[in-house]
């Protein structure tokens, strides 16, 4: 065999090695980066709206997108100091959870930056399910009426998942007005 043939077959092999690592690889890194949650992603709606029973997964999601509710209104039937705000939270992630747990935050961001409020910590019963429904109780005093919110879905510590959305409510309201009895002015 010649040095250009050699050289021929050499380049050969290299060039097989190159296109079949190119192939093996990606989809390898990928697998491993999704279990780790990496690339986990997740769609939130809120909704105020009765969610209707025997939706499969598909429905359930297209009921939260078409109901999902920006503005979240109180709840009117107790005075006011008790009021708070129901709604239901949807998630849908783009693969299973894979963790025990995701947690949901919640900011006001009404004033500019993030401001923590509270969290929560959802378990989960199935491993591999993707779609979960959470009711959510935002009560007075720890929630404000009329601010702007943010709700984060973190699972593993990672951001996957987050919506915008507003609290309206009625403002406690006040006279301005003072009354001092005759014991208290002496």
């Amino acid at each position: 065999m010649t040095r250009k043939q050699l050289f021929r077959r050499g380049a050969l092999v290299c060039a097989f090695a190159a296109i079949a690592a190119a192939v093996a690889l990606p989809s390898f890194d990928a697998g491993a980066q999704r279990r780790g949650g990496g690339r986990l992603r997740a769609q939130v709606y809120l909704t105020q709206a009765r969610i209707p029973g025997g939706l499969n997964e598909r429905s359930l999601i297209g009921f939260a997108r078409s109901h999902g509710a920006r503005i979240l209104r109180e709840t009117t039937d107790t005075p006011l100091p008790q009021r708070k705000w129901l709604a239901n939270m949807v998630v849908a992630f783009n693969g299973p959870v894979n963790d025990l747990e995701y947690h949901v935050l919640f900011y006001d961001i009404e004033d500019g930056p993030r401001r923590f409020i509270v969290d929560m910590n959802i378990f989960v019963n199935d491993r591999n399910q993707r779609t979960f429904v959470q009711p959510i109780r935002m009560p007075r005093p720890t929630f404000r009426p009329n601010r702007r919110t943010e709700l984060v879905v973190t699972v593993a510590r990672q951001e996957v998942g987050d919506v915008h959305f507003a609290i309206q409510g009625e403002e406690v309201r006040r006279t301005g007005q003072v009354d001092f009895s005759d014991e208290d002015t002496r």
